[in-house]
C-alpha cells in the first residue's frame, strides 16, 4: 500500500537528476576537450561526484555515449530518410555524408567507439548505429540505381570514407576532413555525373 513518498526520497531523486545532468555536461566538455577516450573516473571528479554515483547512472562508456549522442544519431538517421526525396540522389548522399562526418567529429576518437557499438548487440548504441547505417545504405542504393554513383560503390565504402575524413579532420592542421570527403565523393561519381 502506497502511503506517499517521504520527502527525503523525493530530494534524492532531485539530487540524482542534478548529478545525472552534471555528469552529462562534464562528459560533453571532457570529450570535446580530450576525446571520447577520456577517463570515466575523471568525468566523475570533474562533476564532483563519487565513482559509484557515476556508475550508478552510466554503467559503461557506451551508456554514457548513448545518453550524449542518442538524439543526434536518431536525427542523423532521420535526415538520411528525408534526403531520399532529394532531387539529385548523389546530392542527397553527399549532404548526408557531410552531416555524418560532422557527427563523427563531435568528439575525437568517436568513430572507433561507434564502429565497435555496431558490432556489439548488447551495446546501448547498437540500435541507433544500425539506423544510421541503414540510412546510408538506402542513400547509396538510390544513387547507384539512378546511375549517379559508380555501380561498385557500396555502403561500407561510404562509411569508410566518412570515418577517414573524420580522422583526417582530427589529425591535420588545418583540418583536411572536408577536402578528403569531397575528393572521395567525387571518386564515387560516374563519369556522366562527375566533373564537367
Amino acid at each position: 500500500m502506497d502511503t506517499g513518498t517521504p520527502t527525503p526520497r523525493r530530494r534524492m531523486r532531485a539530487d540524482a537528476r542534478r548529478n545525472y545532468e552534471r555528469l552529462l555536461a562534464e562528459a560533453a566538455a571532457a570529450f570535446a576537450e580530450h576525446g571520447a577516450d577520456f577517463s570515466l573516473e575523471g568525468i566523475a571528479r570533474r562533476a564532483g561526484v563519487a565513482n559509484g554515483t557515476f556508475y550508478g547512472h552510466f554503467a559503461t562508456r557506451r551508456t554514457l555515449l548513448e545518453a550524449l549522442l542518442g538524439d543526434r544519431m536518431r536525427t542523423l538517421a532521420a535526415t538520411g530518410t528525408e534526403l531520399l526525396a532529394a532531387r539529385s540522389p548523389f546530392e542527397g548522399l553527399a549532404t548526408w555524408a557531410r552531416a555524418a562526418m560532422v557527427h563523427t567529429t563531435i568528439y575525437r576518437g568517436l568513430g572507433a567507439a561507434l564502429m565497435q557499438a555496431v558490432e556489439d548487440e548488447t551495446s546501448e548504441l547498437h540500435t541507433a548505429c544500425k539506423a544510421v547505417l541503414a540510412a546510408g545504405e538506402e542513400l547509396v542504393a538510390r544513387a547507384r540505381t539512378a546511375g549517379e554513383v559508380r555501380p561498385d560503390v557500396t555502403a561500407p565504402d561510404l562509411y569508410a570514407l566518412v570515418n577517414a575524413a573524420a580522422w583526417a579532420g582530427e589529425q591535420s592542421s588545418p583540418p583536411q576532413g572536408e577536402r578528403l570527403l569531397a575528393f572521395g565523393l567525387d571518386g564515387f561519381r560516374t563519369s556522366a555525373t562527375g566533373r564537367e
